[in-house]
């Protein structure tokens, strides 16, 4: 009985951690519940970086009845001054007498000393419980905190035959507004949005994060190595609610970079070359503190994010219809490729969802050594 109120507690956090995504920039989404002669006494959940952590809000909430009582955490507590004074500490000050983590903290700064120090204060700690669902939450924090690079999850549409548009360049919706839907809060759950240039010309998009309610926006990020992005362009706009991230090559004309600075836009030289230096410009990213990118690339940009290791997710949507026509638009993913079928890139980890009539394949790539 005493495990089943663990993990029923333990899942109110992390519905309270889930709620947060998108919010809380590079630090990661947390739940805390505190539990006292089986009432619940204090909630809470990091909403904002800089802010109180999940931690120190159900603290506040419990007040006196902290004492005594058991925290159910998603994720080890901080031992560090950072932003916030450490919830190590603030849980002990309180009297809390059992702490129930799901799972420690990759930050090299914290790792198990925020557990450790519970534990040499005479507190009960257990840890793992529902674990594998808290690292889930937080897979973007986990690969930032370790490597300061982003996050990357590829999100592609297409037909059943593999299309992306008609013969005619049509692409006006291959999949269904739940599909739509879906995608958007995809957009609020990262940090930023990258597409290729071509689809800017083409397509005039907002690349924005567009609901039923307001949501937080994604900077929005462009590969153009020769900065050909129309100066009319929407992604230009608005740069004080949603700015915009030029990624250029030092071949891109220097007039064209300064009338675009003089816009407000920041541009980053990534490489010498012809075209974008991809893993530079993850890394341009990383140091700008954008943990988490959205990739909605055409074809030959979402192949050599893949081709470069640069993917850690996939989002496959694939509507049921079947457009034909030789002169369609390729494939969404488009590289080189591999001689042999052993040397392809599997996922693994598949879920299979459904948004109305479209089918959703989500997977981690496994890249061969």
């Amino acid at each position: 009985m005493e495990l089943l109120n663990d993990e029923t507690y333990m899942r109110l956090a992390l519905q309270m951690a889930e709620s947060a995504l998108g919010q809380t920039g590079i630090n990661p989404v947390v739940g805390c519940v505190l539990v006292k002669e089986g009432r619940i006494v204090g909630m809470g959940a990091h909403l904002k970086r800089g802010e109180g952590h999940a931690e120190v809000l159900a603290l506040r909430m419990a007040g006196e009845e902290a004492k005594g009582s058991t925290a159910y955490v998603t994720l080890e507590p901080c031992s560090h001054y950072g932003k916030t004074p450490p919830c190590s500490d603030r849980l002990i000050e309180a009297g809390v007498t059992r702490v129930v983590v799901a799972t420690t903290d990759p930050n090299p700064v914290v790792a198990g000393t925020g557990i450790a120090k519970l534990r040499a204060h005479g507190l009960e700690v257990s840890v793992g419980l529902l674990g594998e669902e808290s690292e889930k939450l937080n897979e973007a924090f986990n690969k930032f905190i370790v490597s300061r690079m982003p996050f990357v999850t590829m999100k592609t549409a297409s037909t059943l035959d593999g299309r992306i548009a008609s013969k005619t360049g049509d692409s006006k919706w291959i999949t269904s507004a739940e599909s739509r839907a879906y995608v958007h809060t995809l957009r609020h759950r990262h940090q930023g949005i990258l597409v290729g240039v071509q689809t800017v010309i083409a397509d005039d998009p907002q690349l924005s994060t567009r609901g039923d309610v307001p949501a937080v926006q994604p900077v929005r990020i462009i590969a153009d190595s020769q900065l050909r992005v129309p100066l009319g362009a929407r992604v230009l706009t608005e740069q004080d609610r949603q700015p915009t991230i030029l990624l250029a090559s030092s071949q891109a004309p220097a007039e064209r970079r300064a009338a675009l600075e003089a816009r407000g836009i920041t541009v980053l030289t990534c490489g010498d070359g012809p075209q974008v230096d991809l893993t530079l410009a993850m890394q341009q990213l990383g140091e700008r503190e954008i943990s988490s990118i959205l990739l909605e690339g055409g074809g030959r940009l979402n192949g050599a994010m893949l081709e470069r290791r640069l993917i850690d997710k996939l989002v496959l949507m694939f509507a049921p219809k079947i457009v034909g026509g030789g002169q369609a638009a390729p494939v969404n993913i488009h590289f080189d490729g591999y001689a042999k079928m052993d040397d392809a890139i599997t996922l693994d980890r598949l879920r299979v969802e459904q948004f109305g009539p479209d089918v959703c394949i989500t997977g981690y790539p496994l890249y061969k050594s």
